[in-house]
């Protein structure tokens, strides 16, 4: 045996820490056994982050993907510029996992934008734009996407996590109800536990359960805030906007979009899903999106009324306490903007690809879940171990598609998440769509690893 190698007792060991890990169930759990009292846990507790169960979990998972033979599929290096093609270790793949919706990212143009705002006010402004760290770009920047928007103003943040976090925490308090779908961003999760409000989750869109969830606890909390994705990031369908207005005005509640991943996809013109079902934006309190999708760039930003974005700029921890946005990024973010609103036509080729994927997978009879056809498409596949058998062996015919599996969604519901975009060309996409109908039946029927570990 060499060395490295697990034994077959080693083997059968992993695979039943892995099925109990599929299973929400902790290794060695056993349901009857008392729990440790906190003195015990306290007292075992050390300096060694290897001994946690978190990194226990990372252990088994790595162990499997070795037995399998397959790669960790996560953090793979690549090369330079990741467009509808990358290169990795060397060998260029088609890639469907990178956010440039609308191919901006290495464009000329905005290449040339952000070296003149290096050449004008470094790479950094060195202070929070509170006290020393405010420039030009960043107003032009945030004018920018008010217009795109049809708001008032705009204020951008160097992290699109960051801006949910902070703006959701910073907003709403111990008194306050927070009810969102729940397919909502971690970002949204994150910075409603931050705000220590009531939070409901409800079903993915349920209009109903979230009518329900404000008539049984609106009148008991201060401040109501609703809030969905304009695309949804893991299903790629999309709210019903006119109905959740309707329900912010009955229940005198706010209502914030997250727009991350619909900004330049959504809409004839790219201005997101106000514009695709014919919504006055003027309508939604909060409108909420990243600069690292569509807009080739980094950070995020929150766009409403003048008087929300005052507010933000003198009490949100994400603008007062952090270095303003690099000037390279936000003359990125702010090129991109032109392009956007100068050439539609990126928009509408974007489209074209999304709904002619959709239509190839079904053809093959493969699952896209709800995905409208846009720049999201899951192919659903129902189990993590398959799933990213299925990626490994993608990647080995050229093509870059990065598994989500559980905790990332629920185990059946494990996927390979297409990010289309308007740079594909029709023979990329038919090329992967081909290869996953001929590898999925041949991975679920194997007696492999993968099968054992499922329980088949």
């Amino acid at each position: 045996m060499k060395d490295g190698e697990s034994t077959p007792a080693e083997a059968e060991d992993i695979v039943n820490r892995v099925r109990r890990a599929l299973t929400h169930a902790p290794s060695g759990s056993d349901p009857t056994a008392a729990k440790p009292s906190v003195a015990t846990v306290g007292a075992r507790q050390s300096a060694d982050f290897g001994a946690l169960p978190e990194y226990e979990l990372l252990k088994i998972q790595k162990a499997a993907g070795e037995i399998a033979g397959i790669e960790n599929p996560f953090y793979r290096l690549h090369d330079g510029r990741a467009a509808a093609t990358t290169s990795m270790e060397g060998r260029e793949v088609v890639n469907f996992s990178s956010y440039d919706y609308l191919g901006l990212n290495g464009n000329p143009a905005i290449g040339a934008a952000a070296k003149a705002a290096i050449d004008r006010y470094g790479t950094s402004v060195s202070a929070s734009r509170l006290t020393a760290g405010e420039r030009q770009v960043h107003r032009d920047l945030e004018a920018a996407l008010a217009q795109l928007h049809g708001v008032e103003d705009a204020v951008t943040f160097v992290s699109g996590h960051a801006t949910n976090v902070s703006v959701i925490g910073g907003l709403l308090g111990a008194d306050d109800l927070i009810v969102t779908d729940a397919l909502i961003h971690n970002s949204v999760v994150e910075g409603a536990k931050l705000s220590g409000a009531k939070r409901i989750l409800c079903p993915h869109g349920d209009i109903e359960a979230i009518e329900r969830a404000l008539r049984l606890n609106r009148r008991r909390h201060r401040r109501a805030l609703i809030i969905v994705e304009g695309l949804y990031s893991m299903d790629g369908d999309m709210p019903e906007l006119a109905a959740l207005v309707r329900l912010k005005r009955r229940y005198d509640a706010w209502l914030m979009v997250d727009e991350a991943h619909s900004l330049g996809v959504l809409g004839d013109n790219g201005r997101g899903v106000a514009e695709e079902q014919g919504v006055d934006p003027a309508d939604v309190d909060i409108w909420m999106g990243t600069l690292s999708k569509t807009l080739a760039s980094t950070g995020g930003y929150i766009a409403g009324s003048r008087k929300l974005v005052e507010l933000l700029k003198y009490t949100s921890p994400g603008i007062v306490y952090s270095v303003g946005t690099a000037p390279p990024v936000a003359a990125a973010a702010l090129a991109a903007i032109e392009l956007l609103q100068r050439e539609p036509n990126r928009t509408a080729k974007l489209r074209q690809n999304g709904r002619d994927f959709v239509f190839g997978a079904k053809v093959r009879g493969l699952d896209t879940g709800l995905s409208i056809g846009a720049s999201v498409v899951p192919i659903i596949v129902g189990s993590s171990p398959t799933t990213v058998v299925l990626s490994h062996r993608l990647l080995a015919r050229g093509y870059n598609v990065v598994p989500i599996i559980f905790p990332g969604v629920a185990e059946n519901q494990s996927r390979l998440r297409f990010f289309i975009t308007s740079r594909h060309t029709a023979d990329q996409m038919a090329g992967v769509l081909d290869a996953i109908a001929e590898e999925l039946p041949e991975i679920r029927k194997a007696p492999s690893f993968v099968n054992v570990v499922s329980g088949r």
